[in-house]
């Protein structure tokens, strides 16, 4: 069997695009999983101690430090050590418990380790640790690049606020707009949608075998163990507890963090498109590197890549996080193990999608205004003026005035500044009108301002 190298890793995001996601391995690897388990479990003894139980009573709190240091501290060494337990264990979560049982031992607490993982359920564990990596990555890494990304739209919808541009709608030549406006349409989106996002409860599943504390209930029946459970996630773990649960948590709320990734991909792969097509419009040209090339067989070409491999990993993307959200809330009766295999797939998307936003800043980062060819699709296409023209004359009460446009502009004939002006000499309107109308240009006809 090959080595595991860049070179042989199965994945992409593994292998040739590790150098650019590099940084979600502490989040999403199997190390990253094992060592957010190791979190939970020590902070739920550390919780346990403060409740307190008879039986902790006696257990000094400057040792809090000590313990914490077993996840804050966690090393490759000690994941391949939980690794290596489950090797005998068969169980994965089980190992993690008895890898920090031989920590307890190392340190002197082997009195107080049968209340590591007290009354859990693995899942307790899981779905707690699992939130708590996705909520870490997407606070690092995941809200830094987006929000970075949005600046760098912002700020190239200002600079170029006031540069008119041809609409094309179905493709057609439509009324002007401006280039900074088209942007600043896709700031908008992406902030709305980050917006929501950061809305959706982090949550996680916290109570016991079947969701009812039964252990622990018996063991300690006069503990509030629901209100214990509330107060462990929210001020330990920084996550907000699902009331009633099964076994596993209900997933409705990453389910809907993974719908919203969803639909702020999808405005990326808007994006994308509509760069490409205005580079292939010469809207825009790109910076040519020395010593790249386009196309293995013709040397003139410079491809729109970034916006294509930003696209192509957002579609993959896209579709692991549809898997992600519409099978997690489903299970049968109170658990099957179909959430687990899934779980340990919410980096891969991430991953494509973090790819993906780097791919679109270097694409726009290398783009060249060629307003020369946005000044000319205007100018070639004076037609898109009728608009203008036939309202102004509705408002004056002219008869027919769409019709009228309509038979002027729906030809195949060239309409250009001429046409138009003899156009409107022929119309029984008064000079003032007159003068209005003669007003209206592709390069004028934009509208207002709206930031």
């Amino acid at each position: 069997m090959l080595d595991i190298q860049l070179l042989t890793a199965i994945s992409p995001i593994d292998g040739r695009y590790r150098n650019k996601v590099d940084g979600l391995a502490l989040y999403f690897s199997e190390y990253a999983l094992i060592r957010y388990r190791v979190m939970v479990e020590v902070e739920y003894f550390i919780a346990l101690c403060d409740l307190p139980l008879n039986q902790l009573q006696g257990f000094e709190k400057r040792k809090y430090d000590a313990l914490r240091k077993i996840y804050k501290e966690f090393k490759l060494e000690d994941a391949e050590r939980v690794k290596s337990i489950e090797a005998v264990t068969n169980h994965d979560v089980k190992a993690v418990e008895y890898f920090i049982k031989e920590q307890f031992d190392a340190i002197g607490l082997d009195a107080y380790k049968e209340f590591i993982h007290f009354g859990l359920t693995s899942q307790d564990i899981n779905n707690t640790a699992v939130p708590a990596s996705l909520r870490d990555a997407v606070h690092d890494v995941y809200y830094p690049l987006l929000e970075e990304l949005i600046g760098q739209l912002d700020q190239m919808a200002s600079d170029w606020r006031d540069i008119p541009m041809l609409s094309k709608t179905h493709g057609q030549p439509a009324s002007p707009t401006r280039l900074g406006k088209e942007l600043k349409v896709f700031v908008e989106r992406l902030n709305t949608q980050l917006a929501l996002l950061k809305s959706i409860p982090i949550s996680g599943k916290f109570g016991g075998a079947t969701g009812n504390f039964n252990a622990h209930h018996a063991a300690y029946p006069e503990v509030d163990w629901a209100a214990f459970g509330n107060k462990f996630l929210n001020e330990h773990l920084k996550l907000e507890r699902e009331q009633l649960t099964t076994q596993i948590s209900n997933y409705d709320n990453l389910a809907a963090t993974f719908d919203n990734f969803k639909r702020i991909n999808t405005i990326m792969i808007d994006l994308c498109r509509d760069f490409w097509t205005y580079i292939m419009m010469e809207y825009f040209k790109q910076q040519i590197k020395k010593g790249e090339v386009g196309s293995s067989a013709m040397p003139h070409k410079v491809n729109p890549i970034d916006f294509e491999n930003a696209e192509g990993n957002l579609g993959i993307a896209n579709a692991v996080f549809e898997h992600l959200a519409s099978k997690l809330p489903v299970s049968r009766l109170q658990r099957d193990l179909t959430d687990s295999t899934v779980l340990r797939n919410i980096g891969v998307p991430i991953g494509h999608t973090v790819l993906s936003i780097k791919s679109i800043q270097k694409g726009l980062s290398k783009l060249l205004l060629n307003e020369s060819a946005i000044k000319q699709d205007l100018e070639d296409n004076w037609a898109v003026v009728a608009e203008g023209i036939q309202t102004i004359l509705r408002r004056e009460g002219y008869p027919n005035p769409y019709e009228a446009l309509k038979e002027l502009t729906r030809t195949n004939s060239v309409i250009n500044a001429r046409s138009i002006a003899e156009f409107v000499e022929t119309l029984a309107v008064s000079d003032s009108v007159k003068e209005e109308l003669r007003m209206l240009t592709p390069h004028t006809y934009t509208g207002i301002n709206l930031y």
